[in-house]
């Protein structure tokens, strides 16, 4: 995934430790996904993306990693059932 700033100051954001991977929220997944909240909690809740709670309260976070391996394997059986014909070609439409 491309490199994270921070966009009010325009300057790299803060960079993970060397193995560690940058944590999400889940409001940044649900943005970077652009889909609705209720489907990034229902990825968690399935586990199809792994999410852990932190702290006193609970804060789920995604590590990025994650969920760039998520959107890899989305992509990939996405070919898979266009390549088996189970997505047919007019079937690809605009987003709502």
């Amino acid at each position: 995934m491309g490199q994270w700033t921070d966009e009010a100051n325009n300057m790299p954001a803060a960079q993970a430790a060397p193995g560690l991977s940058k944590m999400l929220t889940l409001e940044q997944v649900r943005e970077i996904l652009n889909v609705k909240s209720s489907l990034v909690y229902a990825l968690v809740r399935s586990g199809q993306l792994p999410a852990g709670q932190f702290g006193g309260r609970g804060i789920w976070r995604v590590r990025e990693s994650d969920l760039a391996a998520y959107i890899e394997g989305a992509f990939a059986k996405t070919a898979e059932r266009i390549a088996a014909g189970q997505i047919p070609q007019d079937h690809v439409t605009e987003d709502d």
